[in-house]
């Protein structure tokens, strides 16, 4: 191992680390006007793309474990905006469907990703770049 190997710059894991808290730190500032946490918009992102969905799917998407995810669906339960609903097929499941208020938020939001764009300066095609190479690491650790 050489030395420069155990320098902060020079870990991807401190890199990505930074880079996701700094873009977080930008979506908040929208994200409070709404009274959402970054993971809540997370969540709705998924449900906006296709909701009536098990929890633990939704958990698998978001690579976040029940202890987590159980609490946060409660909050957005709440603010009515989903609704948690046992499955009648297979009563183990909780469904997690949106409510019409739920729904109606993803109009105000619409405009948050490109704005984020906007104020970085980062052009579209280099994130779709850097999310590809992303994913391909997200592969190899997992």
């Amino acid at each position: 191992m050489k030395d420069n190997d155990l320098t902060l710059e020079n870990q991807l894991s401190f890199i990505l680390y930074v880079c996701s808290k700094e873009t977080i730190r930008r979506y908040q500032i929208y994200l409070e006007e709404l009274n959402l946490t970054y993971t809540q918009y997370l969540v709705l992102l998924v449900l906006w793309n296709g909701d009536n969905i098990p929890v633990n799917e939704l958990g698998k998407r978001l690579y976040l474990d029940s202890g987590t995810l159980t609490p946060m669906l409660k909050k957005l339960e709440t603010k009515n905006l989903l609704k948690r609903v046992r499955d009648t097929v297979d009563g183990r499941n909780v469904m997690v469907t949106l409510t019409k208020e739920g729904r109606e938020l993803k109009e105000k939001v619409k405009d948050i990703p490109q704005t984020i764009f906007d104020e970085t300066g980062i052009p579209k095609e280099e994130a779709n770049e850097m999310i590809t190479k992303l994913n391909d690491i997200l592969k190899r650790v997992k």
